[in-house]
């Protein structure tokens, strides 16, 4: 431990890292460097910065990082339509990538040899944190009090602090018993009755969006437009990428939408029950599929689906900062230069239904479509050539005997 003479601490200001703070003083022998993110969570995050000084600490970040977490990490994972064993908008996966590299970005320019965090040995976190800490930093050494100290409950962690004086709030009233994280993308719930997979979700657990059953009996329409496969303005008007899904959020989640109740499988190999609400991701999902099905070239766009789980994959697992997933993201981009137009989606009652798509670089051609007279755009006598040559092979099998009931 005496090698450890600095450490960056990805720093919250709740009770576990205010912890972390000073048992990394006390047994490490180390001055400790905060970090805190402002990642949309909602929550005011310069009060960090008093709780950090009570406990001694000289160097203190607290950074905004709204728009760089929306531009550079939201957005180039939604243009893959990311989405995580077929319900997860990997809301909390794709902040940690961030984290990690602002820790080591703090981390050089403080000369500290060291990065904290405040992850159990149980999560996802630990891993995302600490692969994308050494993609950025190979010789970083990385400390995970959860996995090296004794302190095993909230008990022991309030006893810690009456023992060092450490100031930590108590809030008056009925306190949330879930595990919870947030940012502009989404909030997570975990713990409490959530770990048991048949007990629903109580009403006034959800902080993001009314019921369904609860939302307006009217429709709200919109229109979001999309420029190189990301959206820039919400009913004609430009907007930031942080902005876009604050608005979203909002708009959304007032018509009940983004909530999802799902078990995954995490990477240390658990299951895990967990409920998010992803009111703009969802939104902005389903109306990027949209725009996407009338510019896309049609094996380009099942080639992107193929690709999809994979990259979903990297990037659940931690490895946003890997060379696969690099390769990944310059062909998906390569698709989104085409991808500019408008959307205009239906918010009802927690659905998001697209009634209509436009663009400039459509291949969508209602000359060839259409049902009526098409004037010789399309000549249909060409499809029975087409399906003879397509059932060549099942017409061969089926002349040698091979049957296809059995």
């Amino acid at each position: 431990m005496s090698d450890i003479k600095k450490v960056v601490l990805a720093y919250s200001g709740g009770l576990d890292t205010s912890v972390i703070a000073k048992w990394l003083q006390e047994e490490y022998k180390c001055e400790v460097v905060t970090f805190t993110a402002d990642l949309g969570q909602g929550e005011e995050v310069e009060p960090a910065r008093a709780k950090a000084e009570a406990l001694g600490i000289k160097e203190i970040f607290i950074d905004d990082l709204r728009e760089e977490f929306a531009r550079d990490f939201v957005f180039p994972m939604f243009r893959a339509n990311t989405i995580y064993e077929g319900e997860y908008l990997l809301g909390t996966s794709i902040a940690r990538p961030l984290i990690a590299k602002r820790l080591i970005e703090i981390a050089n320019a403080t000369g500290a040899d060291a990065i904290a965090h405040g992850a159990t040995g149980k999560g996802n976190d630990q891993v995302r944190f600490e692969l994308g800490a050494y993609a950025l930093k190979p010789g970083v050494k990385v400390i995970a009090p959860w996995r090296e100290w004794d302190l095993t409950s909230r008990e022991t962690l309030m006893a810690y602090c009456d023992k060092h004086d450490i100031k930590v709030e108590k809030k008056a009233g009925k306190k949330s018993p879930y595990s919870m994280d947030a940012n502009l993308l989404h909030i997570s719930y975990e713990g409490d009755i959530l770990e048991d997979p048949w007990n629903e979700p109580e009403e006034d657990m959800w902080l993001w969006s009314v019921s369904p059953e609860n939302a307006p009996d009217e429709a709200a329409y919109l229109t979001i437009s999309f420029k190189n496969g990301d959206p820039v303005a919400i009913d004609g008007v430009e907007k930031s990428p942080a902005t876009i899904m604050e608005e979203l959020n909002k708009l959304a989640g007032a018509h009940g939408v983004g909530r999802v109740d799902i078990v995954e499988n995490r990477y240390v190999g658990m299951k895990a029950r967990g409920c998010y609400e992803t009111p703009a991701g969802t939104v902005l999902l389903k109306a990027h599929r949209a725009i996407e099905s009338i510019t896309l070239d049609r094996e380009a766009a099942h080639l992107k689906d193929e690709l999809m789980p994979r990259y979903a994959k990297l990037i659940y697992n931690g490895y946003w900062w890997s060379p696969e997933r690099k390769m990944l993201q310059a062909a998906i981009d390569e698709t989104q230069k085409v991808v500019n137009g408008d959307v205009r989606v239906k918010l009802y009652k927690g659905n998001v239904i697209v009634v209509g798509r436009r663009s400039e670089d459509t291949l969508f051609d209602e000359k060839i479509a259409t049902f009526e007279d098409d004037a010789g755009a399309y000549d249909q006598k060409d499809a029975a050539g087409f399906i003879k040559l397509n059932a060549l092979r099942l017409r061969t099998a089926a002349k040698k005997g091979r049957s296809f009931l059995d």
